[in-house]
């Protein structure tokens, strides 16, 4: 039941942010033009994904974790995780910017959520002319320095903002501030969690004239409050062969660029591993079993499926699994 890659029904997400591009250029299934998000993979409760294709179509992601354990997962994916699924698969459309926010780490949200930390990390796949996000402060700040900025509503004066291009890919640590700014379609890889901290939201109100919470106690010491140059990441692009982008102890994400026909080999992971796909399109097989994709869409390949195959003309994926 497990020997072929599985599709999941996508978790779209209207936000007063959202716009248009997940819907006409990624092809989900939507009239909105305020989608935000598109929640390819998730074990968030309230928001489990369900499969849309095969033999398993209409299982739960849950209901998948509780019966095949480790040959869906990987055996030490499970020892460490049980039946809660590590990752949070996403597409982004931010139409105008996010708010700042930040993301407490594992301990902090055990402590006051019960839930994992968010790490994450995002991979551009367009971005309108001029178009930024922020990551992390310009300079070192302190927590008074940073209440009175914010108190003002200066706090942008002490943001560090990057332009941003296609193939762009930043990492993104708990207590790092940072917003997606106007114009950037991305896909986001993160650990599963929905903790958010929102400390600005550029003075914005909803339909009915209403503000968004915000998190200014709770976030307090949660932030990292040092300028570190630790976001921009660096990878090389080999056509046919993954490319490390990202890696720590919650997920490695890999460039895969294939033209033509790769045979990967993934004895030595013990883990699922995911495709999404951010360009192109392609045929991903697994013994006798293939399922196409195309840009905007995301397969898992289960644990126990060591030998996948991927054939296309000219496709962009993105590698993940977790290391």
């Amino acid at each position: 039941m497990l020997d072929y890659p599985l599709k999941f029904t996508p978790v779209l997400k209207e936000k007063i942010w959202g716009g248009s591009k997940l819907r006409e250029v990624l092809n989900k299934d939507s009239n909105s033009n305020e989608l935000g998000e598109s929640w390819e993979i998730s074990g968030v409760q309230n928001d489990i994904s369900v499969v849309e294709n095969g033999a398993l179509k209409g299982s739960t992601l849950n209901e998948l974790l509780e019966k095949y354990k480790g040959d869906f997962l990987g055996e030490k994916v499970y020892e460490n995780f049980g039946a809660e699924f590590p990752l949070l698969i996403k597409y982004i459309d931010a139409k105008t910017e996010l708010s700042v926010q930040l993301h407490p780490n594992d301990e902090l949200a055990k402590k006051r959520h019960n839930s994992f930390g968010k790490t994450e990390m995002w991979y551009i796949m367009q971005a309108d002319e001029g178009a930024e996000i922020n990551v992390g402060f310009k300079n070192t700040t302190t927590k008074d320095e940073y209440l009175q900025r914010l108190e003002k509503g200066e706090i942008t004066k002490l943001l560090n903002f990057e332009k941003v291009e296609k193939g762009d890919s930043f990492f993104i640590n708990t207590g790092k501030v940072h917003a997606i700014g106007a114009g950037v379609l991305l896909a986001e890889i993160q650990q599963t969690s929905d903790i958010t901290y929102r400390i600005y939201d550029w003075d914005r109100v909803d339909a009915q004239g209403k503000s968004r919470d915000l998190h200014t106690a709770e976030a307090l010491d949660a932030i990292d409050f040092q300028k570190k140059d630790d976001f921009k990441l660096e990878y090389s692009k080999t056509e046919n062969e993954s490319s490390n982008i990202a890696r720590c102890e919650y997920f490695t994400t890999n460039y895969l660029q294939i033209r033509g026909k790769v045979e990967k080999d993934y004895s030595e992971i013990d883990s699922f591993v995911i495709y999404m796909c951010v360009s192109g399109k392609a045929e991903i097989e697994t013994g006798r079993n293939t399922e196409n994709i195309q840009q905007g869409q995301t397969v898992l390949i289960p644990a126990k499926n060591k030998k996948v195959t991927i054939s296309s003309e000219d496709v962009e994926l993105l590698e993940v699994y977790i290391g």
